[in-house]
């Protein structure tokens, strides 16, 4: 659980800093005097977002995954009929 600050920027970052994904932030700051109090809150908020971990997986639908499995199990019997015709004509 990530505890959000409330802010316009959290929110539209929100499914981004918490959910199943890699995400880079850039904090663009000014070196103006005039500037400084946003420039140090932008900083405060990279700071927050940096200590934010997420953990990324990939989502697959089980048919996908039924059928990666299906795939790779004719891959592997190609080959060993393969090896066995080869072995066969040696004889």
């Amino acid at each position: 659980h990530v505890p959000y600050r409330d802010s316009v920027l959290t929110r539209l970052l929100q499914d981004s800093l918490g959910g199943n994904s890699v995400t880079q932030m850039v904090a663009c700051v000014s070196p103006c005097p005039k500037d400084a109090s946003e420039t140090l809150s932008t900083m405060r908020y990279a700071m927050f977002a940096r200590k934010i971990k997420n953990s990324v997986f990939k989502e697959q639908d089980p048919k996908d995954m039924l059928l990666e499995t299906m795939q790779k199990e004719v891959t592997e019997l190609k080959m060993k009929l393969a090896e066995q015709r080869q072995h066969e004509e040696q004889m």
